[in-house]
């Protein structure tokens, strides 16, 4: 199928009154609806709504042909007679209510993220066990580590201060004991916060 003259106009004309695609590519037989969004693209004609890429030529020309029509300058209104004083229940429309949406804002990728409400601070206990843990650690690098040594890190991975804990863990936790209490928060503080 190739696109001849004839075929193209038909095209524009149809695209221009607002046709789909589909309705385009059965009408003009042997063509499929994305070899018609091809051709349009090709064309320029791809934006209807008029907002923006390769139609603003288009635009411009169209816009040159036909002039633009005149508007008649509004007449200045009569000032309207002043009412009577109304009752004080008619001056003050009732408020509308507040619209409350639950819909949260969608942030765009590389954004930092707002600041989130913490409800589960970690314990102080906790973190003042786990400094005393990390001073006793064995400060392991990523190849000595095995299945039973807590794998918490400490440091910046960059450098060459950075190390894993390397206690003995817990059963069935990667970390020790000191570290599962800061990791792992209880099922319902969790719950909590979801709400």
């Amino acid at each position: 199928m190739s696109w001849s003259d004839e075929r193209v106009e038909l095209l524009k004309k149809m695209w221009g009154e607002g046709q789909s695609a589909s309705q385009i590519a059965k009408e003009l037989g042997g063509v499929t609806r994305n070899a018609v969004i091809g051709k349009v693209h090709r064309l320029g004609l791809s934006n209807r709504n008029g907002g923006g890429g390769n139609s603003t030529a288009s635009a411009s020309t169209e816009a040159k042909a036909k002039p633009a029509p005149k508007v008649a300058k509004p007449a200045k209104p009569k000032a309207a007679p002043k009412p009577e004083a109304a009752p004080a229940a008619a001056e003050a429309p009732a408020p509308a209510p507040a619209v409350v949406t639950r819909i949260k804002p969608i942030i765009p990728a590389g954004q930092p993220l707002p600041p989130q409400p913490s409800t589960n601070e970690i314990d102080p206990k906790a973190l003042a066990k786990v400094t005393e843990v990390e001073k006793k650690a064995k400060r392991l690098n990523l190849m000595e580590l095995t299945s039973r040594t807590c794998k918490w890190p400490v440091g910046d991975p960059a450098t060459d201060d950075f190390w894993f804990c390397g206690l003995p863990s817990q059963a069935g936790k990667p970390y020790c004991e000191a570290h599962v209490g800061v990791a792992f928060q209880p099922m319902s503080a969790r719950r909590d916060r979801r709400r």
